[in-house]
């Protein structure tokens, strides 16, 4: 859904010109580095409790709907709040983050060998403006033995990690190939949030 765009949110400096204070509602340091890549200089404003993923809704409305519900309550003056959600779905099944080594597990084993699709969503809020947009990316993995599951979920490295793995860090040497966009598999979709930041004139 998108809102009327107001003045609210933005700040002018003593000489005219417009200044943005950036909020990150996430503490993924995956998704600091990419916003980098976008916006050098943010905050970090956790948003809280994770939400569990919603009942009865395709990847890209709980993924956007989750994100919708990191924006905080209240805006803020002179602050952009940007937040996001990742997905991992196969077969119909939607999976987060695992809770414990054997889910890790469990999600390993039912990618193993096949593709998937990652979908992250994004919800974006400054004054009463709100944006929020996905983007889809396929996952192909090659087979993984148990061994391999039991050796990669030891790392530690699935435990905060939709779907139980990281596509830039050890379970790289599974990943056959992906067709989409890689950061959106890391965690935040660069190309479409840049677009949309900018077509609503939210960066310079």
């Amino acid at each position: 859904m998108y809102y009327k765009y107001s003045v609210f949110g933005r700040v002018h400096s003593h000489n005219g010109s417009v200044t943005m204070k950036y909020c990150l509602c996430s503490t993924s340091p995956r998704r600091r580095e990419l916003l980098k890549l976008i916006i050098p200089e943010f905050e970090i404003r956790p948003s809280g409790a994770e939400r569990p993923i919603p009942s009865g809704m395709a990847p890209e409305e709980s993924c956007v709907m989750l994100s919708l519900h990191k924006l905080p309550p209240r805006a803020e003056a002179g602050a952009v709040f940007i937040c996001a959600d990742t997905i991992v779905s196969v077969d119909g099944v939607q999976l987060g983050k695992p809770s414990s080594p054997g889910q890790a597990a469990e999600m390993l084993s039912l990618l193993s060998g096949r593709s998937h699709k990652v979908t992250t969503g994004y919800a974006i809020a400054c004054g009463d403006l709100i944006l929020k947009g996905y983007e889809n990316t396929t996952v192909f993995f090659g087979n993984m033995s148990p061994e391999d599951i039991a050796a990669y979920v030891a790392t530690g490295e699935p435990m905060d990690k939709a779907g139980a793995y990281g596509i830039q860090g050890l379970a790289s040497r599974f990943i056959r190939g992906i067709e989409g966009d890689y950061f959106n598999v890391v965690g935040l979709p660069v190309y479409s949030l840049y677009h949309t930041l900018k077509s609503h004139d939210l960066i310079r």
